[in-house]
């Protein structure tokens, strides 16, 4: 069987986009703050000075046997082969002194990155007779993993101390009102998840394959996700007080780790005796600013089930949200919410544009067919539904673990993406997917009600 290749003139497209996608994480690197590369902004995490190594070893792992290259550096293409998946085992007790030094790291980085590329610019990629290569498959991993940590970078960044980040340049507070909540019904019709292998263009992770259409009968679906004022009212209203509204792991979890609100809302006690209301403040990346209203809220999905089952509704499955966010009422599905055009600014909060969220409401080209609004970017959306694969599915022979190892009941599919998700991973087929107790992640969800 002939091996398909990619079209020559696809071949520096990729190349370009795999230096964007390099400088993309080397800024968020010059990003870090002095002397906080071997912190540990999050338990469940490697330190972040993993991460410096991570992405070059992630690439030479890859890459490098294809392209027939001479081992280079053993003992770091194992030590940052892998991060660490949040539910797994106990948290990490390294130490810094456990870690090479940033010096040792960043020439790795440059030996990997030139050995690579003088293959890859010398057109072996074309030549390869192993497929996943000669098809541009593996490039898309690359560069799509990358892009991934560049999200990731940011929500760990986004957790080290505001006396580290408070250098840079806060965010504005954001006084606009939050938009009044509102739901639309959305007439059953089919939806249509993942995407069928095949265009030589097109490219997927092994748990977007294959296409499954599913009847969804009709349901009323919130025209915009959970805002924090929104969500207010569940805090006030004892929300994390109840275990009723709570499944009994996801109570315990909140009970153990003393969770009283969203993990970027602070609580702030009034200085004035008179005034004994408490204010909430908002983490942003670079500073606190006043809990911003109109913005959606980001909670972990133990928190998102709470607040459904308070207000009495439910989180919407993986096909729901599909139905109304690519359905029309004419009853063809769209690329995208707005319809068939690629992402431009105008139609949301996302490709880097921002640090932080936006209003709910800001992006009124980036509404649905049946007016939903807020789809792509502003927050990952959480839905119901387990993550696990479609009919069809067949691990990546170069990287079997990279979806299967989640297919383990404790992880939630999420669509959508955040304001620091790159446009090619907002394709309607792309799914992503957390564990319920991370609320680190900038997850934000809307309720559904059949």
């Amino acid at each position: 069987m002939a091996t398909s290749r990619l079209a020559p003139e696809f071949h520096p497209i990729l190349l370009s986009r795999l230096e964007e996608a390099r400088a993309r994480t080397d800024a968020i690197f010059q990003l870090l703050p002095p002397n906080s590369s071997y912190e540990r902004p999050i338990p469940e995490r490697h330190r972040l000075i993993f991460y410096l190594g991570h992405l070059e070893a992630f690439d030479w792992n890859l890459l490098g046997g294809p392209l027939e290259l001479p081992p280079h550096d053993a003992d770091f293409d194992r030590l940052f082969a892998f991060g660490i998946d949040p539910v797994g085992g106990g948290l990490p007790t390294d130490v810094p002194s456990d870690w090479p030094s940033i010096a040792q790291i960043e020439r790795y980085n440059r030996r990997v990155r030139d050995l690579l590329d003088q293959s890859l610019h010398d057109s072996r990629l074309l030549r390869s007779s192993v497929a996943s290569l000669a098809d541009g498959t593996l490039l898309h991993v690359a560069i799509e993993h990358r892009l991934m940590h560049a999200e990731t970078l940011a929500y760990l960044l986004h957790n080290l101390s505001l006396e580290k980040m408070s250098a840079c340049a806060g965010a504005p507070a954001d006084p606009r009102p939050a938009p009044k909540p509102r739901q639309v019904t959305i007439p059953a019709g089919l939806a249509t998840l993942g995407q069928t292998p095949g265009h030589p263009r097109a490219f997927g992770w092994d748990n977007e394959f294959d296409a499954q259409e599913i009847h969804v009968p009709s349901f009323s679906i919130d025209v915009f996700p959970v805002t924090n004022a929104e969500y207010l009212k569940f805090v006030h209203a004892g929300g994390y007080e109840n275990s009723r509204y709570w499944k009994n792991k996801d109570w315990e979890w909140r009970r153990r780790k003393q969770i009283e609100h969203p993990h970027f809302w602070i609580r702030r006690s009034s200085s004035s005796a008179a005034d004994p209301d408490t204010r909430w403040g908002y983490r942003g990346m670079f500073g606190t600013i006043p809990l911003p209203l109109a913005w959606p809220v980001y909670v972990s999905h133990a928190e998102a089930v709470a607040f459904a089952n308070w207000a009495g509704k439910a989180l919407p499955t993986e096909a729901q949200w599909h139905r109304a966010a690519y359905g029309t009422p004419d009853g063809i599905e769209r690329c995208y919410p707005w319809g068939d055009t690629p992402p431009e600014a105008k139609h949301g909060n996302f490709h880097y544009e921002r640090w932080d969220a936006t209003a709910a409401d800001a992006h009124v080209a980036g509404a649905s067919g049946f007016g939903v609004f807020d789809l792509l970017g502003n927050g990952w959306e959480w839905t119901s539904t387990v993550f696990g694969p479609l009919p069809g599915f067949k691990p990546f022979s170069f990287y079997p673990g990279y979806s299967a190892n989640f297919f383990d009941g404790k992880h939630y599919v999420m669509k959508g993406g955040s304001p620091r998700t790159d446009a090619c991973m907002l394709r309607r087929s792309f799914r992503n997917w957390f564990q319920p107790h991370y609320p680190y992640v900038y997850a934000t969800f809307r309720c559904v009600e059949e």
